[in-house]
């Protein structure tokens, strides 16, 4: 029997069984996505946790025990996170409820006698004396003010509390999920990396892991750009309220590093810091504040964060801004780290498949013969 004939069975049957296998594993995956979908956010973030956290891990094994390290340093960190970000949750949750009776108690007071002048008013410059008038005819007389206060329904803001307490729950219910999967990263990140890194090569290519270096650049570039240099401005911005005194100085500064960390959002806190004092008759120190938060946003935003965010994953500065403000459209506060990853993975796709191979090589151009020199 000719030995053609004995193979072409064979190999016309690869095919079919080689597209059978990967329409099982989209399916498969398909499903996966479906059942995990109220879970991908948890997943997604203790993804961005581990991969920015990981040279924290590698450090902290290093100085526990070798046999128990592999549970007690995740577990250690894990514990540490979640009470970073479990701890102030709580306690806004708790304030919240409580200065919720103190609004429903000033609307129900205000209703009945009105609601009086502050001191500050009459101090406004320039329009002090018009301001404490406007407040008495408009607000201080208690028939005004229950026709303003009077379409509140006080019902509706306790349903409100109520909502927003529901709300701090379940958040706080995702996190602990997130600090599951945490762990588990933390303990097993190794060994998944070196998985998905056999899939790439297997499926991509050598190309899939380069993609997948850029990525984990961006995470930790944009960790670094967007959560540290929002917390250091918040430092600096907290002393120059301290110095100029601003009532509330240390939640005003956490505050501003929290916003810090959202692009083009800082300047709203410190600007209404600013004047706040200004309105109180403090100029010089309304002033100070608002000056001195442009100068340390500018430097910031122009030449900081494009340093540590661009320069990590080779990424411009530009496709860096439209890759997190895309992002926080798109899929919220968790898309301020995975949308400078995907830009970094097209990019990293865009100059792969544009760089000048072989094939493209042009040879020099001639020449033109010199003329004959005549005597």
């Amino acid at each position: 029997m000719d030995r053609d004939s004995t193979t072409t069975p064979a190999s016309s049957a690869f095919l079919p069984q080689q597209f059978a296998g990967a329409v099982l594993a989209l399916a498969l995956v398909a499903a996966g996505l479906w059942i995990l979908q109220e879970f991908l956010p948890a997943l997604a973030w203790a993804t961005v946790f581990a991969i920015a956290l990981w040279p924290v891990n590698r450090r902290l094994l290093l100085l526990v025990p070798q046999r128990a390290g592999r549970v007690v340093a995740p577990a250690l960190l894990t514990g540490a996170i979640g009470l970073i970000f479990i701890v102030p949750v709580i306690l806004l949750g708790v304030a919240v409820a409580r200065e919720s009776h103190i609004v429903i108690a000033f609307i129900s007071a205000a209703r009945l006698g009105g609601i009086p002048v502050p001191d500050w008013v009459s101090q406004l410059p320039y329009a002090g004396e018009m301001a404490t008038d406007w407040w008495r005819t408009n607000l201080s007389d208690p028939a005004m003010a229950d026709a303003l206060f009077g379409r509140i329904d006080t019902r509706l803001l306790a349903d409100s509390a109520r909502h927003y307490g529901r709300e701090v729950v379940h958040r706080v219910t995702v996190f602990m999920f997130t600090l599951l999967a945490l762990f588990f990263l933390f303990r097993d990140g190794g060994a998944i990396a070196e998985q998905l890194r056999r899939l790439s090569d297997r499926v991509i290519g050598v190309r899939g892991e380069q993609i997948a270096r850029q990525m984990i650049a961006a995470v930790n570039g944009t960790v670094t750009g967007l959560v540290l240099v929002g917390l250091a401005e918040g430092v600096i911005l907290g002393i120059v309220y301290r110095l100029v005194g601003l009532p509330y100085a240390a939640s005003m500064g956490a505050l501003t590093g929290i916003a810090a960390v959202v692009p083009f959002a800082a300047p709203v806190v410190y600007c209404l810091a600013g004047l706040y004092l200004i309105a109180g008759g403090d100029m010089v120190g309304g002033v100070v504040i608002i000056v001195a938060g442009s100068i340390v946003v500018f430097v910031a935003d122009h030449f900081v964060r494009p340093v540590l965010i661009g320069g990590a994953a080779r990424l411009p500065f530009l496709w860096v801004l439209l890759g997190i403000l895309g992002g926080l459209q798109s899929l919220g506060f968790l898309g301020l780290f995975l949308g400078p990853a995907v830009m970094a993975a097209l990019i990293a796709l865009w100059r792969e498949e544009t760089a000048p191979t072989r094939n493209d090589a042009r040879p020099p151009p001639r020449r033109p013969a010199a003329g004959r020199r005549r005597n």
